[in-house]
């Protein structure tokens, strides 16, 4: 079994070196640090290049000193192996999708938004910053190996279906896209959550294999084409925002002079303020741009509807207030 697992390590990191080293240009041989740094996002889309700024600041601000080495969605790692591959050093900074690592890091669902929680740019700002989720966090990744960077936020999550909702009643029996906190959201209105990558979204909806989707934001509908093949935004929204982290290798991390380590975290204030701005410019864009090819809101939630959502979230709150100590911590601090 041991030499199995080896194997397998050897041919990922084999192919994360090639897809890595593909771009690598005379400069980035002359770079005293080279990171591999993973997105979730495939090359084109709107977030895949607010990903690819952020790695460009730190080369400039390193004066080159840095060379990041940028990966996209199905490039050498697969979405559900990113924590795994940067806690063991096959990746050395990653920007993954909390829910899709439940198992690993529960309270990474409560860092990413339960559902039914809201609050403006400012106040995640407070509720991170102020009033000790950071210090939480910190602590949290740092028990996996990893460095936790500033959160970066992006608008509201929705749910996308094929047939249109006309009641909480037609979830019941549906196959949905929902990872984590999302999944068991739904769960609770009596839908059936299924857990996909991002990439496989499309094809899966089109297909049949399930009958919607959340996103992690309305932009991520758009860019993903999910409105070519489900046509329904339901107008509650699952989570009125979305915090995700950037997470560094902490041997890798432990490895730079404090002035990089400096230049890193600065780079990564900047993308998170690049991500708030161009989310909230983005967002109505992208639902004029559904709606030209058909995309149409299903029916508003009756006062019993949005009861039985909240109902659902307030469940959901529970049950993650005890999955572990970080997650109870975080939960009593959001109430």
């Amino acid at each position: 079994m041991t030499r199995i697992w080896s194997s397998a390590r050897t041919k990922i990191a084999a192919s994360l070196i090639a897809v890595a080293g593909m771009g690598m240009t005379m400069e980035a041989m002359a770079a005293d640090i080279t990171w591999r740094f993973t997105n979730l996002y495939s090359r084109g889309t709107a977030f895949g290049d607010v990903y690819q700024s952020f790695a460009d600041k730190i080369e400039a601000d390193s004066n080159g000193r840095m060379k990041i080495n940028m990966l996209y969605a199905g490039e050498g790692v697969d979405t559900a192996g990113i924590i795994g591959a940067t806690k063991s050093g096959l990746l050395d900074m990653a920007a993954p999708f909390q829910p899709m690592h439940a198992g690993e890091i529960p309270f990474g669902v409560v860092e990413v938004g339960l559902p039914g929680s809201s609050g403006t740019l400012e106040e995640l700002n407070t509720l991170f910053h102020e009033k000790g989720w950071g210090e939480i966090l910190t602590e949290a990744y740092d028990r996996h190996g990893l460095v936790w960077l500033d959160p970066y936020f992006q608008p509201g999550v929705y749910v996308i279906t094929k047939k249109k909702i006309e009641s909480i009643e037609d979830f019941k029996g549906l196959k949905i896209r929902a990872p984590g906190a999302y999944g068991r959201f739904f769960r609770e209105l009596g839908a059936s959550p299924v857990n996909l990558a991002w990439g496989e979204v499309y094809t899966s909806l089109a297909t049949g294999v399930i009958d919607g989707t959340i996103g992690s934001n309305l932009i991520d509908h758009r860019d993903g084409n999910f409105a070519e093949v489900a046509k329904y935004m339901y107008p509650l929204p699952v989570s009125s925002a979305q915090a995700l982290p950037v997470l560094v290798n902490k041997n890798a991390w432990n490895k730079l002079p404090d002035d990089l380590k400096e230049v890193v975290r600065n780079a990564a204030s900047w993308h998170a303020q690049q991500q708030a701005e161009k989310s909230a410019l983005w967002e109505q864009d992208a639902v004029a741009d559904m709606e030209k090819i058909g995309m149409q809101w299903s029916p508003a939630a009756s006062d019993a509807d949005q009861a039985k959502w909240r109902e659902a979230a307030e469940a959901v709150w529970a049950h993650y207030g005890k999955t572990d100590k970080y997650s109870a911590q975080l939960v009593e601090l959001l109430k």
